[in-house]
């Protein structure tokens, strides 16, 4: 099940949703978008649609998560994402490559799409995050 929460500022946008970690949860963390606000250009809501698809798959495939948060914040001048999951980790640099033993596309997608992304391992588990700037 998926909840969206959290307070809206003037002048941002936010979603924020718990998922469960089957084979749904990408299609519902895609459709969740539609939530935002209309005035993302398409190709941008495309762009976002993608990669958060692609993370989400990711936390659940690779990770085997039995849970995945997604943050999605639109401000003005950007979008920033996170995908969050308890699973163990990866070494960016030996993963954002299509055709390695993980296999995929999708860290390679967010390396060439977004405008900048990163990965936080902490105690809570592994966070990847990317930023995609409007306009």
């Amino acid at each position: 099940m998926s909840r969206a929460h959290g307070p809206r500022a003037a002048g941002d946008d936010s979603l924020a949703l718990r998922l469960g970690g089957g084979p749904d949860a990408a299609a519902t963390a895609r459709g969740a978008l539609a939530r935002l606000r209309a005035d993302l250009d398409p190709p941008l809501m495309e762009t976002l649609r993608l990669l958060v698809t692609e993370l989400v798959t990711n936390s659940v495939k690779h990770a085997g998560a039995t849970t995945v948060n997604l943050r999605v914040t639109v401000k003005p001048a950007s979008v920033w994402t996170e995908v969050r999951d308890e699973g163990p980790g990866f070494d960016p640099s030996t993963t954002a490559t299509p055709g390695n033993d993980r296999g995929g596309w999708g860290l390679f997608l967010v390396e060439r799409l977004a405008d900048r992304w990163g990965t936080v391992r902490d105690t809570d588990g592994t966070r990847v995050w990317f930023e995609l700037r409007r306009g």
